[in-house]
């Protein structure tokens, strides 16, 4: 059984952890204490590891790496929330961490990399070595996979439990479980150096959204030709994929 390194298991990588552990033996990190006897009982090898800021001291190399056939980094890396100085200081031991490690890996990196302006973007329009956080995993990891991930939903991520403007705005978002399988498959292909986005193909208002979950029926309000829209197109045609939940409206079902 293939072996794979989770690091990070906040809301998003307990979750992929839960669908790929039905094939692979799951080896991960938490920030927290009170969590790690917790991910231990579900039968997962978990061990402390902090990189954000305001810690002084670190622990030693990952142990597990040489053992491992995949990595998937789910840490978050935001420009918005944490200065440049802060966010290299955070890949430096990040880098520490996993030392040298030629398989296959991957990182989640977002669509919010792209300029909020009306337009279909894809990935050819943004290179990696143009988005600071991209660039400098890269410089860690040259082959990285990196998947460009929309709005995360799923269980009781709902937009109806959010506080939303711009209802009339469409939608990029993207159930966990279809970010599970994409890393699945892509491990099954054994694909190394992509970047995809990794985006709910169909893209209804917000409005539409949360009337569904709300099981209301309206009429279609927007028009795509004047929206921000992120193209899942190139993973669906280069992986062969078929979304789980395509359309927003009904991951709540």
């Amino acid at each position: 059984m293939k072996k794979i390194g989770l690091i990070g298991y906040g809301w998003l990588g307990s979750r992929i952890s839960t669908v790929i552990s039905k094939n692979y033996k799951i080896y991960t990190t938490t920030t927290s204490p009170g969590k790690l006897q917790e991910i231990i009982s579900k039968g997962i090898h978990a061990e402390l590891a902090v990189f954000g800021k305001g810690q002084e001291e670190f622990t030693d190399p990952w142990s597990v790496v040489p053992d491992l056939d995949v990595i998937i980094i789910t840490v978050p890396f935001s420009e918005k929330r944490s200065s440049h100085q802060e966010l290299q200081d955070k890949f430096s031991k990040l880098f520490s961490f996993i030392g040298k490690f030629e398989k296959q890996i991957f990182f989640m990196s977002s669509t919010s990399v792209y300029p909020d302006d009306p337009g279909i973007f894809t990935e050819e329009m943004l290179r990696p070595e143009d988005v600071f956080v991209e660039n400098h995993i890269k410089k860690g990891f040259p082959r990285v996979n990196i998947l460009r991930l929309g709005g995360l939903m799923g269980d009781e991520r709902l937009l109806k439990n959010f506080k939303v403007s711009d209802l009339s705005g469409v939608v990029n978002h993207i159930h966990f479980k279809d970010i599970a399988e994409v890393i699945l498959k892509m491990i099954e292909k054994n694909v190394h150096g992509k970047v995809y986005n990794v985006v709910a193909p169909f893209h209804p208002s917000k409005r539409e959204v949360i009337a569904a979950q709300n099981k209301q029926l309206i009429d279609k309000v927007h028009d795509n030709n004047k929206q921000r829209i992120i193209s899942s197109e190139k993973l669906i045609s280069e992986l062969d994929y078929t979304f789980i939940y395509a359309d927003p409206k009904k991951f709540h079902l």
